[in-house]
């Protein structure tokens, strides 16, 4: 849920500050001088955040030395979250940034396509026809034309439709579409005249046993085409193994659940090639591929004073190897290859500051600014050598600010400098690029191309140092940073953002009107500049009530807030409304809200979002007032209880007994709480019990993976993987007098209307006679299922299990969701039923 500012989770692996620079050890540095040696590249492609394998990407770049990158068609929007409350976009920040952690671990780089993940897919038509094929499609090529790689590696198959997610059987077939057209100049004109084309030599399918119907079939399925790997073995520089290391970037993906445990000894990986050609009888992935500096025009000089670094490296002063190391840069200056010129000049310019212990940082005084504000920089520079070093110009981007300097840097003295900047008026906001218009259901609309495939919105305001070492000028660049010291954590930094000068903010996304009684709707402002000051007011909607009209603020100081409340009515019929609240400032209308998300295992996030709440008149009855609620994995199921007018009261394992429970009129387990709470193992007999003495229990869905107890119910039940994807699938009610569907509300057709996502998930599959299912639903050329909604009587109350997505329909304020909700919650009161044999 986006209103949530902060979110301060605290991890395992606390000593990963994912917003520190990167220093490297002398081990680390002699890597990045073998990396820097071998010109080849592999770009690895699937369809998620998680999708990619740890250990191949881990080894292609720690033991080949190979470029090695990760092709992930969605920011993983349509997932689950098991760390927090967000779903949908903000989801896709946080897997985005996860996938931006793990590469920081295994050495890999990052990329996206447009596509967004609008949830699970049973078919790679749907999939290809929602995401727009020939777009996604344009985006592989572009990918493949822009990072040039010698060879593609798909996760998944193109022929498994129906075997698994239909994003994962089209990532394959658009990567194998994209293989063929990336090196044809008529594919995509305009992306080969700005990015010329490029044909790679070789295209693989990472298989393995899972792709095959057992362990047996897959040792004798035809190898022929085959190449094997170990990738357990053992780097002494760093102490690890690689599966050790790929179990670190595999457990970023925390918001999944990914969690994994290092690993050691011999472990195989196989990829068998599908396309272009590889001598026959070489194990060698790059056999046949020149990957010397030979490849390139004028770099035979290059790659042989670069193996002279690399064979006379000094571990104790790696300081020595910086003269070798500038002559080969300024060669490199030279190459007309751009491709490699660009990459290799950014990595050895890199080596050449580590080497020499050359330390620079640009500090801003304050995390935030604004377009047209004066900033305030503190800039540092040291060397930790004894090289003849000299700084001789700083440049503060993009305020074209530079400062001509003939500055000697003798070993270990610093130069510390405090400069002023004006951000330029023209600067835009640092929030996601892919968020700024709103896309389409299955693609994100980008206005810049420059900026497709970038994992995030690129930095604007850095400082460039321009250092002279050995005669020769070097620039070196530095995203601005904000930085403090923590009195527990010590130094700690954040990313500097650029925002609008004042944030417009609602408590809710959706506001549930559940009777005729007007709402109080606080609306804040927060001033992100000093001397703010203007008008707030709420667009006027059609059928809907607000006042007052508006309201006058200011001036507020950088950092105050203030809030304001409005009285919004609704109208006396079932209605729903857009309300946006605007901020004028200066005769400029804002109405965006500036959220921060705060996670420990990736830097913090700031995203400027439109501000606005659905407003949502609902038609419903309710019976009953207080519910007990345990949460799950993260979901906004209570809030929107609290919303219909419920009492919620947010229970813990400890205040799980029959007695405690028994002045609920209903209790809710939370999505996926029998696969997070541990505790529900010895505590599942005292909520049966609870429902024996007549109450009324709510478990909403779980995955059969990871259960703490296969007890579910106080009768056998049986979960599975059934789920009905197309939210708009038609819904048959299979007992119309059962009270859920007729207490306190009448349910029709009319509220499965308006679903987002998808019906459910992970309905069960088989149940015991006391059960009685209540709905019936399917995708497309599937065999009805009827495990979305099922009822038992056990002793004096109900035990309620479902499948259906509630979780998603209540932030999208769906009103058939809360009106069947409502009735689940009533059940207590309601007629009992009786089983049926």
């Amino acid at each position: 849920m986006r209103k949530v500012l902060s979110l301060l989770l605290f991890i395992v692996f606390s000593q990963l500050q994912a917003q520190q620079p990167e220093k490297w050890n002398s081990s680390e540095i002699f890597q990045e001088i073998k990396k820097l040696n071998f010109l080849g590249s592999v770009l690895y492609v699937a369809a998620h955040p998680d999708d990619e394998n740890t250990r191949l990407i881990s080894y292609l770049s720690n033991e080949l030395n190979a470029r090695t990158a990760y092709l992930s068609l969605t920011r993983g929007d349509g997932g689950q979250n098991l760390i927090g409350p967000q779903l949908r976009e903000m989801l896709g920040i946080i897997r985005t940034q996860e996938l931006l952690a793990a590469r920081k671990i295994d050495g890999g780089e990052q990329f996206f396509t447009r596509a967004n993940d609008f949830g699970y897919s049973k078919n790679p038509e749907e999939t290809l026809q929602i995401w727009n094929e020939e777009e996604i499609l344009k985006d592989v090529v572009r990918t493949i034309r822009s990072f040039k790689p010698d060879i593609v590696i798909n996760r998944f198959k193109a022929n498994s439709a129906g075997e698994t997610h239909g994003h994962h059987t089209s990532s394959a077939i658009l990567s194998q579409r994209a293989f063929k057209l990336a090196g044809e100049s008529e594919a995509f004109p305009q992306l080969a005249q700005s990015l010329g084309t490029w044909q790679p030599k070789k295209l693989f399918f990472n298989t393995s046993p899972w792709f095959y119907d057992s362990q047996e079939a897959f040792e004798a399925a035809d190898k022929s085409n085959f190449l094997e790997m170990d990738t357990g073995v053992y780097y002494p520089l760093k102490g690890m193994s690689n599966t050790e290391i790929a179990s670190l970037s595999r457990s970023q993906h925390q918001s999944q659940g990914f969690g994994s445990t290092g690993t050691r000894g011999e472990t195989p990986e196989y990829i068998e090639l599908i396309g272009g050609q590889h001598p026959e009888g070489s194990e060698a992935l790059f056999a046949g591929i020149n990957t010397t500096w030979s490849r390139v025009e004028g770099g035979e000089e290059i790659g042989q004073i670069l193996k002279n670094v690399e064979e006379n490296y000094d571990f104790k002063d790696p300081s020595a190897s910086v003269p070798q190391l500038v002559k080969a840069y300024s060669l490199i200056l030279k190459l007309k290859d751009a491709h490699w010129k660009k990459i290799k000049s950014a990595e050895i310019t890199e080596i050449i500051a580590a080497c020499a212990g050359l330390y620079l940082e640009a500090v801003s005084e304050e995390s935030l600014a604004t377009p047209g504000e004066e900033i305030n920089l503190n800039l540092e520079a040291i060397n930790r050598s004894d090289l003849n070093m000299q700084l001789s110009e700083v440049k503060i981007l993009p305020a074209g600010r530079s400062v001509a300097l003939k500055n000697p840097l003798q070993n270990n003295e610093p130069w510390l400098e405090k400069v002023s900047a004006v951000i330029p008026e023209e600067t835009e906001y640092t929030s996601p690029y892919w968020l700024q218009k709103k896309g389409s259901l299955g693609m994100y609309h980008v206005e810049a191309p420059e900026l497709i495939g970038h994992p995030e919105t690129p930095r604007q305001v850095q400082v460039e140092f321009q250092v002279q070492i050995d005669g020769q000028n070097i620039p070196f660049r530095r995203n601005v940073v904000y930085k403090k010291n923590d009195p527990v954590k010590g130094e700690t930094y954040q990313p500097f953002e650029i925002v609008p000068p004042i944030s417009v903010s609602t408590a809710d996304d959706v506001l549930i009107f559940a009777n005729h009684a007007p709402k109080m709707v606080p609306v804040r402002l927060r001033a992100m500049k000093d001397s703010v000051t203007g008008t707030l007011k709420i667009k006027q909607l059609r059928s809907w009530k607000i006042e007052p009209v508006s309201y006058s603020f200011g001036p507020l100081q950088k950092g105050e807030e203030i809030t304001f409340t409005f009285e919004v009515t609704a109208p006396d019929f079932q209605n729903s409304a857009l309300l946006q609240p605007v901020a004028i400032v200066d005769s400029e209308e804002f109405s965006k809200e500036v959220v921060r998300l705060d996670y420990e295992h990736i830097p913090m996030q700031t995203i400027v979002l439109p501000a606005e709440i659905k407003l949502v008149k609902l038609d419903v009855q309710k019976n009953g007032k207080l519910i007990g609620y345990l949460e799950g994995a993260g979901d906004a199921v209570p809030r929107a209880l609290e919303q219909m007018g419920y009492t919620v009261d947010l229970l813990t394992p400890q205040d799980i007994s029959s007695g405690a429970l028994k002045k609920y009129d209903a209790v809710v387990l939370g999505i996926r709480a029998f696969n997070v709470v541990d505790a529900l193992q010895q505590k599942n007999a005292e909520l049966f019990k609870y429902v024996h003495d007549g109450g009324n229990l709510i478990v909403q869905y779980n995955t059969s993976r990871g259960l703490v107890t296969k007890d579910l119910a106080p009768y056998p039940l049986q979960l599975s993987h059934d789920r009905v994807t197309n939210e708009d699938a038609k819904v048959e009610f299979l007992n119309e007098d059962h009270p859920v569907l007729n207490f306190p509300n009448k349910i029709t057709s009319e509220d499965f209307e308006g679903w987002v996502q998808e019906r459910g998930l992970y309905f069960p599959n088989e149940w015991s006679y006391e059960f009685t299912p209540v709905l019936s639903m399917h995708d497309t050329g599937e065999a009805p299922k009827q495990g979305s909604l099922l009822i038992a009587p056990y002793g004096k109350g109900n035990y309620i299990y479902t499948g259906l997505s509630f979780f998603r329909e209540f932030p999208a304020g769906v009103p058939g969701a809360f009106r069947l909700f409502a009735n689940m919650l009533s059940l207590k009161n309601a007629t009992q039923t009786k089983p049926s044999k």
